[in-house]
């Protein structure tokens, strides 16, 4: 007797109880369904952070997912430098892969082991900081990040770069065990980089360097500094008690390090290398922008900058950030899970305050960032700049929302303004908010897209004071047959998107009609081209 074939809905519970067996909470599947495709269906799955009350020790070192899984989660949060993540994400995996099969094979341990510290080079505010945060957060390990300028060679004025282990202890609540497998990034690296022409002791470059070898690789960190006076009281007063000191160490073998920096100059040394070679084929000297010759560094390079070719050789990896365009701000706004935006809107609602962005008006801010210079830090200077008298003015007036399009964001003053004291501007905003959120939702039930027009909704909202219902109700009655009507053009023309005028609000059944009659004798794009 054949056995039953499963139906999509058993398949997919199937998958998602061993998945949930295998890897625990923090790998979940979906099912994504693609449009005008019955039965397509496509595993979904997406890979979450650790829970707090989740055990990170055994989560770290089970660690196996691929590269492609690591990028993915990267992709929510961290808009273009695809390669860096890539890059980055491949690292990572490797990484902990190799913790994974130590732990497992007391014999790899001895095994020769190069291990991918990282090397990042891009301007700020392209988003270094934070793909190296959320990697951590997606892995659930301590992460410490210090600026490079902080720290001088030991016994000068300054901190010591061993602080940077005893701060992964700190972050780690005192888990010695769970620091050892902790993620430091060091920026502004390239500020310890030692210039050819310096004369004697460079205590703030070359002795910075000196002291990042040990840590690179393999050595133990005493918990305690010999050169922080609290500690060592904490030691003499252990000898007093006890008779003895205990000495508390963190192996460093197994801490990632990555550093960054902008550097500006680096540039000017890949170019003369390039174009000596060039020149010493015959070729010509093409012109091209800084960025395009940092991502073209190699070690020789940075040795020439000023890095030791020992630092240099402990960073295999070498990660470049490009800067970011108009184009990619407005992505970080727009789709990002970790777009600013979100936290002006909480913001906002904590005064009873409801904001609405529209596409041209995110699309303004990120040009207005882009002219920061300061990467995706800019997006926060303009915002800050644009609503602050906003948040002064509106709390405490009967204004509960608002909509942030190119206009507000063009003239801000003059939009503040009608807000306050035009009620009928007051009025239109808040239906245009309504009627955007209507066809978000009518777009997220049946995949077809909905704009209203000026005059459109001004006449919805008559109808709507007339009918005395709100203005989601008497939309939601005016375009009830729109969902099946709308599907069937898109199946005979392929039609996705349709404008709504005041002719379709004053007889929303007469024009559907017309619109499917007409869809019936409009071949769909296909047809058109092959009659052509």
């Amino acid at each position: 007797m054949a056995k039953r074939v499963p139906t999509p809905e058993e398949l997919q519970e199937d998958l998602a109880t061993f998945l949930r067996e295998k890897y625990g909470d923090h790998v979940q599947l979906g099912v994504q369904v693609q449009q005008g495709a019955p039965g397509n269906a496509q595993p979904n799955i997406t890979v979450a952070p650790p829970d707090e009350d989740e055990d990170l020790l055994e989560r770290i070192l089970e660690f196996n997912m691929t590269p492609k899984e690591v990028k993915a989660y990267l992709d929510r949060f961290v808009i273009g430098q695809d390669d860096a993540k890539r890059a980055l994400s491949i690292a990572i995996c490797d990484h902990y892969n190799h913790i994974r099969e130590c732990e497992q094979d007391d014999e790899l341990r001895d095994v020769e082991y190069a291990k991918q510290n990282v090397l990042m080079v891009g301007p700020t505010g392209v988003g270094k900081t934070y793909l190296i945060r959320t990697l951590a957060k997606l892995i659930g390990v301590p992460f410490v990040k210090a600026d490079a300028t902080k720290f001088s060679e030991t016994g000068y004025v300054g901190g010591n770069v061993e602080d940077l282990v005893r701060d992964l202890v700190t972050q780690a609540d005192g888990d010695m065990e769970l620091a050892q497998y902790g993620i430091v990034y060091l920026d502004e690296v390239d500020k310890v980089a030692t210039p050819p022409n310096i004369l004697g002791r460079d205590v703030s470059g070359r002795g910075v360097q000196m002291n990042l070898l040990k840590l690179l690789e393999e050595t133990e960190v005493d918990l305690r500094s010999p050169f922080d006076p609290a500690s060592q009281m904490q030691a003499a007063m252990e000898l007093q008690r006890t008779g003895k000191i205990e000495h508390e160490s963190v192996n460093t073998k197994y801490i990632l390090f990555i550093v960054s920096g902008a550097f500006t100059d680096l540039a000017d040394i890949v170019k003369k290398r390039v174009s000596h070679q060039r020149l010493g084929f015959g070729g010509n000297v093409e012109r091209e922008h800084d960025n395009e010759y940092l991502a073209q560094a190699i070690s020789e390079d940075f040795v020439k900058f000023g890095f030791e070719p020992e630092f240099i050789g402990r960073l295999p990896v070498h990660v470049f950030c490009h800067p970011l365009s108009v184009d990619h701000l407005f992505e970080i706004l727009s789709s990002s899970e970790g777009s600013i935006i979100k936290q002006y809107a909480r913001s906002f609602k904590a005064y009873g305050i409801e904001v609405e962005f529209e596409e041209d008006g995110l699309r303004a801010i990120a040009e207005r960032a882009h002219l920061e210079q300061t990467g995706a830090r800019g997006l926060m200077t303009v915002c800050e700049r644009l609503f602050r008298n906003f948040k002064y003015e509106l709390p405490g007036t009967d204004v509960t929302q608002f909509i942030v399009n190119r206009e507000l964001v063009e003239d801000p003053a003059a939009a503040l303004d009608r807000l306050v004291h035009d009620v009928a501007f007051r009025q239109r905003s808040v239906a245009r908010m309504t009627m955007s959120r209507f066809a978000e939702t009518f777009e997220k039930e049946s995949g077809i897209a909905l704009q209203f027009d000026d005059e459109a909704i001004a006449l919805i909202c008559e109808k709507a004071i007339e009918s005395g219902r709100t203005l989601d109700t008497t939309a939601k009655n005016l375009f009830s047959d729109y969902d099946h009507g709308l599907s069937l053009i898109r199946r005979n023309t392929g039609q996705t998107s349709f404008t709504i005028t005041r002719t379709t609000v004053e007889d929303p059944d007469t024009a559907l009609n017309e619109w499917i009659r007409a869809s019936y004798t409009t071949p769909p794009p296909e047809q058109v081209e092959s009659s052509e």
